[in-house]
């Protein structure tokens, strides 16, 4: 009070201008659906907001690819994934573009909702972000705090980032929907078509993990890649009919098919009827009937179909199930401790720096990868 009544004015307060909040990052996008050439690279992407009280805003060290970048890419799956942007329409007029693709991620907290108290700024962790949210090719991303998991302390972040997408795209379709797990898999006689690819090498050692019986199928010259892993049986689908040298092996109590097509006609008839014996396949027209019909009546041929295969089958003594990619933060806190205990380790095909990712969806989209293709989004991880 004195100084002011000498100065004739109150003094200052001891207030200190906060440095400028960031509003732009580097990322990779598209602008359009097509195929190589729509991706971007801007430095002028808007920087992720904290909307919600539990989210987390990730510095990304490491991301990777998987065959649903392509897709999105391409535009499929988008009648759904907008819906599941704005349910409520309310950004009339507006598109969904530009849009970040990328969906696995390890990296570092950066910032924390006021809801999180599971993690702190400077955490190394890792994530799947779901479809419908802003990717991982870029410089920051923001997640849920429940998709987010504490990086296996043993792998570095390129290496972590070859996991999550296809870690739960796997658990889901073995654990969630299949219900297999480490108490009563011993024994099994377990099938998996399409095993040299992200989810069939993951899926191979969580089966092993739980002491299952693995018979994987792939190319010849994937065939060593699948053995190393812990495949009982490795079966080589260009040698002869597949479907014929499947039969001359004893019957499996479980199929997990990442390849869909024909397989779907003939491979329920290698499963032990009467049983409890389970097909689980992870190509389904769900995405597709609601982009060709739009939501109302794709959902509605969606559930015809997949009522009508689910009785077909069941008639016939054995369970029909489709499964799906579900984020999950605590399902990766299992995959971390079994990682962290040597029983399940990443198979990187490629790792491509932040500037050649055009390059790296080129070899993506060239097919036939051994494992996945990892994008360093920070250099020397």
């Amino acid at each position: 009070r004195a100084l002011r009544w000498a100065s004739g004015r109150a003094p200052a307060r001891g207030l200190r201008a906060s440095p400028r909040a960031r509003t732009a990052m580097p990322s990779w996008v598209i602008d359009r659906y097509g195929s190589n050439e729509v991706l971007r690279f801007t430095r002028d992407m808007m920087f992720p907001i904290i909307h919600f009280p539990n989210e987390v805003i990730i510095k990304v060290h490491a991301a990777s690819l998987n065959p649903i970048d392509l897709s999105m890419r391409s535009g499929y799956g988008a009648t759904a994934l907008n819906m599941k942007r704005d349910p409520l329409k309310l950004k009339t007029g507006e598109t969904e573009f530009p849009i970040t693709l990328g969906r696995d991620v390890s990296g570092v907290v950066m910032e924390c909702g006021l809801g999180v108290s599971y993690f702190k700024p400077g955490d190394e962790v890792w994530a799947a972000i779901p479809p419908w949210k802003q990717g991982t090719l870029s410089e920051f991303v923001v997640a849920s705090g429940n998709e987010v998991s504490f990086k296996p302390k043993c792998l570095s972040h390129t290496e972590a980032a070859a996991l999550p997408y296809v870690g739960l795209t796997a658990w889901s379709a073995l654990n969630q929907v299949g219900g297999l797990n480490q108490s009563n898999c011993s024994g099994k006689r377990i099938l998996i078509l399409g095993a040299s690819g992200g989810v069939g090498t993951f899926a191979v050692q969580l089966l092993k993990a739980w002491d299952a019986h693995v018979t994987a199928v792939c190319s010849h010259d994937a065939s060593t890649l699948v053995k190393k892993l812990g495949a009982d049986d490795v079966i080589d689908y260009k040698s002869g009919n597949l479907e014929e040298q499947l039969k001359t092996l004893p019957l499996f109590d479980f199929i997990l098919d990442s390849v869909g097509g024909s397989t779907e006609k003939w491979a329920l008839d290698l499963l032990k009827k009467w049983s409890g014996a389970t097909y689980v396949t992870l190509v389904t027209p769900f995405l597709i009937n609601m982009d060709k019909l739009g939501v109302a009546d794709g959902m509605l041929q969606t559930g015809v179909t997949v009522g009508s295969k689910t009785l077909k089958h069941l008639l016939k003594g054995v369970h029909y199930r489709w499964a799906f990619f579900m984020p999950s933060g605590p399902s990766l806190d299992e995959i971390a401790e079994l990682v962290d205990s040597g029983k399940i380790q990443p198979v990187i095909d490629e790792v491509f720096s932040f500037s050649e990712v055009p390059k790296a969806f080129l070899k993506l989209e060239g097919g036939h990868a051994r494992g996945k293709t990892v994008i360093n989004v920070i250099s020397r991880q």
